[in-house]
């Protein structure tokens, strides 16, 4: 970020908008807004407590149980889709469709199929993750050289070698953009679907700070949730930047 010439740190601006919320806050001009560092001292009670532990291990079984189905069927169908002109064609406009729609609608459906269980939350975040780790593996795969084909198929790599060691490396550029959005887009998903059913994990937390108009633990989680996100999303991009010379070797 640069201000008159000047590069200021990132930092600085996420402080600036620490201060605007603390001063907001103590002017109580929104009462649902508290200040700032009442947020900050309530975040140890919100992490230490017992309700807070039980709730992160149901979010987290779901959210990795459903990450990992994403994944492995994201990429496996993004690769067949970027291989395959049929399979592309066939399964393209349901992927588009789906990555285009409002998923939150779904999961009402799915509650009344699954029930009010892990399964539903497992299934959200499939749901709201698989199709964007489909379309950027199907990109990246598209965009691989075809001289890298033959030059495999050249030397005798087998079908697996050329999946494996050639298409996948190859097209990681865009497969790790396809990840860092579905890690976000998973997150969403396990969230908004415990909002739904608010009877478990992080969504009967934020049910219950917010229907007891306890706005700091309240907001104090929020946080927590964001972090979470931002560093996830943090780490995956450091991968990108790590193989971003295949995108330029490509």
């Amino acid at each position: 970020m640069t201000f008159r010439g000047y590069k200021v740190p990132i930092a600085f601006s996420v402080l600036v908008w620490c201060l605007v919320w603390e001063v907001v806050g103590r002017l109580g001009v929104i009462s649902l807004i508290p200040p700032f560092t009442e947020v900050l001292g309530a975040m140890p009670e919100v992490m230490g407590s017992a309700s807070f532990a039980e709730a992160a291990m149901i979010t987290f079984q779901a959210y990795g149980i459903g990450m990992a189905l994403s994944l492995t069927i994201g990429i496996g169908v993004g690769i067949l889709m970027g291989r395959v002109r049929a399979i592309g064609e066939l399964m393209g406009m349901w992927v588009n469709i789906f990555e285009s729609s409002p998923l939150t609608a779904v999961v009402p459906a799915l509650i009344a199929l699954l029930g009010f269980g892990l399964s539903t939350m497992i299934v959200t975040v499939f749901v709201f993750s698989v199709w964007v780790i489909a379309l950027d593996t199907q990109v990246g795969v598209e965009r691989v050289s075809p001289s890298l084909v033959e030059m495999g198929q050249s030397f005798g790599a087998s079908k697996r070698d050329l999946y494996l060691k050639i298409l996948f490396f190859a097209a990681l550029p865009e497969l790790l953009a396809g990840i860092r959005l579905g890690l976000i887009r998973g997150l969403k998903g396990v969230i908004i679907g415990q909002l739904l059913i608010a009877v478990v994990g992080m969504g009967y937390l934020f049910e219950l700070y917010s229907r007891s108009f306890l706005m700091a633990e309240f907001w104090a989680l929020l946080i927590v949730v964001f972090a979470f996100a931002f560093l996830a999303s943090e780490a995956v991009a450091y991968f990108e930047r790590k193989v971003s010379f295949y995108a330029t070797a490509r």
